[in-house]
């Protein structure tokens, strides 16, 4: 049987509620409460009702903010 390969964090394209909340160290809740004031965003991904994070594009609507 063939073992799945794991592609670091830092390197995935997209990143689930959980694992951007690890990555960026911000809270489950607000980072929830980000996506829903911009469910249109372009760091957001729909994938049906899961919602994915676009690692680089939210790096840089972070980096426009100065506070969370």
């Amino acid at each position: 049987m063939e073992k799945k390969k794991e592609v670091p964090i830092w390197e995935q394209y997209t990143l689930s509620v959980e694992e951007a909340c690890v990555y960026f160290r911000i809270g489950e809740n607000k980072l929830r409460k980000i996506i829903n004031e911009r469910p249109d965003a372009d760091f957001i991904l729909w994938n049906g009702s899961r919602v994915l994070i676009k690692r680089t594009l939210f790096e840089k609507f972070i980096d426009t903010l100065d506070s969370i």
